[in-house]
């Protein structure tokens, strides 16, 4: 349906640009050229037939040609599929084609016409020759101009699978040039040639062929001046609009490109530019869920290569494991196992982005999120231990078949870079890293699943400490030193077996600090959290 719109609205174009053409030159050079005419009164009539009738056939043989020369176009619409290199250079070629017909029969014409009145004048059917090839040469660029604004759906279907050729059609300078020669070029040359020969033969009066030329040259000029500008502005403004809308965030967007010459580059560029927007976006996004949003950005905002090394931050951690992860996978298929744990880190990435932080890393079944580092946070503390007690409350409400030990603490880390120049992570190392995995692995054992140093919890502010209960100090594994717990005053312990935990005894010559004792039963009271 398309390459028979297309081949009727060429048909028309041909039928319209060639018929006013030859419409245009019969009435100068019979009517208003007073020193070139046709010949005698009798030769008017010989010629209007003669160009009538040539009019038709050759309108009737160029339309076959055309058919026959853009077979392949037809066949590859017909066909439904991306086209063939020949395929595609002979789409393109579509507009040049249509004026090539169009001047080979100019030319022909030029000939027979000056033929036809050679016997009546020499002087004149050469007058009228030069005459013909120059409407030729005004019509074929006029047709060229349709031709291609018709073709454009055409073109964009074969352009759709890659760039223009490197010269597939005239760029913005020649359709400048050939819209000068259409409204200025031309007209001048027949002013000219009218003017010398009046000068010559002053009994002629040429006022009313200059001025017939003069309102033709301007017509054909302000119609082929419209053509080439919109061929020009529609692709910029579509291109613009594009623009548009990258600068509002939205890089789904494409250009059609339908031209083959330096607007279709144009429209090419535009379109490679916004995939590869598309493409670095995608990096990004990507880049952020490996390595967490906050440390992409901060990533891409250096400017050189990524260095390695660290710098001393005030940062708050959360580590957050899976209880019975092992007993877990043997009880279940992978696939539940895998979904069951995709549903805990969304809902644990989900609760550290709620409350400033992110998730550093996954360990296995267990997750490190960092508050403070790489931006700064003025109450890290206060945001990990809110981010702890709404995890533990999320997993209790919302995935019941996951238990979790949760361990928080906060102080000074180096947070940085590590790995070599090839293969390197952000990450945060320090004591409150270790003090924060300790924590978790004694929360599994405790009826209270979450616990924290009291230390970050009296680095917190008052709103967030009264919602905290001091603990009895334990001495983690690998320290030396009793920490000091706490708790969430509101949680609700679960029942679990009343375990003793197994404590390293401290090394030779430190101070012997206390050893758990048997986990107190929900009822005890426990020592509240002094007022700060």
């Amino acid at each position: 349906m398309l390459w028979r719109e297309t081949t009727r609205r060429l048909g028309w174009a041909a039928a319209a640009s060639n018929g006013l053409g030859g419409l245009v030159l019969f009435l100068l050079l019979a009517f208003l050229l007073p020193f070139a005419p046709v010949g005698p009164d009798r030769q008017v009539p010989l010629n209007a037939a003669v160009g009538a009738v040539y009019l038709a056939v050759t309108l009737a043989i160029g339309a076959h040609w055309g058919r026959r020369m853009n077979a392949a176009v037809e066949r590859w619409l017909e066909e439904d599929r991306p086209p063939t290199d020949d395929e595609r250079r002979v789409a393109l070629a579509i507009p040049f084609r249509f004026a090539l017909i169009s001047m080979v029969f100019w030319t022909i014409g030029a000939i027979l016409f000056t033929l036809l009145n050679a016997p009546s004048s020499g002087w004149a059917s050469l007058v009228v020759g030069g005459a013909i090839l120059l409407g030729g040469e005004t019509t074929s660029a006029v047709g060229y101009l349709l031709a291609e604004r018709i073709a454009r759906p055409i073109t964009a279907l074969a352009l759709a699978g890659g760039p223009p050729p490197a010269s597939c059609g005239p760029g913005v300078s020649g359709r400048l040039t050939m819209t000068w020669s259409l409204g200025t070029g031309v007209p001048l040359i027949g002013i000219l040639v009218i003017a010398i020969a009046g000068a010559a033969d002053t009994d002629k009066d040429p006022t009313l062929a200059i001025a017939f030329l003069a309102a033709i040259g301007w017509a054909v000029g302000l119609f082929s001046l419209g053509i080439a500008s919109r061929s020009l502005a529609d692709p910029i403004s579509a291109v613009r609009r594009g623009m548009e809308r990258i600068e509002q965030g939205d890089l789904d967007v494409s250009v059609p490109v339908d031209d083959g010459g330096d607007v279709g580059l144009l429209e090419t560029g535009f379109n490679r530019m916004a995939a590869g927007l598309r493409e670095r976006e995608r990096l990004r996004d990507l880049f952020g869920r490996y390595v967490g949003r906050e440390v992409a950005e901060a990533a891409l905002e250096e400017e050189g290569d990524v260095q390695l090394g660290g710098e001393v931050r005030d940062v708050a951690v959360v580590f957050v494991d899976v209880i019975g992860s092992t007993s877990l996978a043997g009880r279940r298929p992978p696939t539940e196992v895998v979904a069951l744990l995709n549903d805990f880190f969304r809902l644990v990435v989900e609760t550290a982005e709620e409350q400033g932080g992110w998730v550093n890393k996954f360990e296995g079944d267990g997750a490190l999120c960092v508050f403070g580092a790489p931006n700064a946070r003025r109450d890290a503390a206060c945001d990990a231990l809110r981010a702890a007690r709404s995890i533990h409350e999320r997993l209790v409400d919302d995935l019941p078949g996951v238990d979790a030990g949760i361990g928080v603490s906060a102080g000074p880390a180096v947070a940085g870079n590590v790995g070599t120049e090839r293969r390197h992570e952000y990450t945060v190392i320090g004591d409150p890293v270790n003090e924060a995995a300790r924590l978790c692995e004694l929360a599994k054992h405790r009826p209270e699943r979450v616990l924290a140093s009291l230390a970050v919890v009296e680095r917190a502010g008052r709103d967030e400490a009264a919602n905290w209960e001091a603990h009895e100090p334990v001495v983690l594994r690998g320290r030396e030193t009793p920490t000091r717990l706490a708790a969430p005053a509101a949680s609700e312990p679960r029942r679990v077996p009343e375990l003793r935990l197994a404590v390293a005894p401290p090394a030779s010559g430190a101070r012997r600090g206390p050893r758990e004792a048997p986990l107190p039963r929900p009822a005890e009271r426990r020592p509240t959290l002094p007022p700060r």
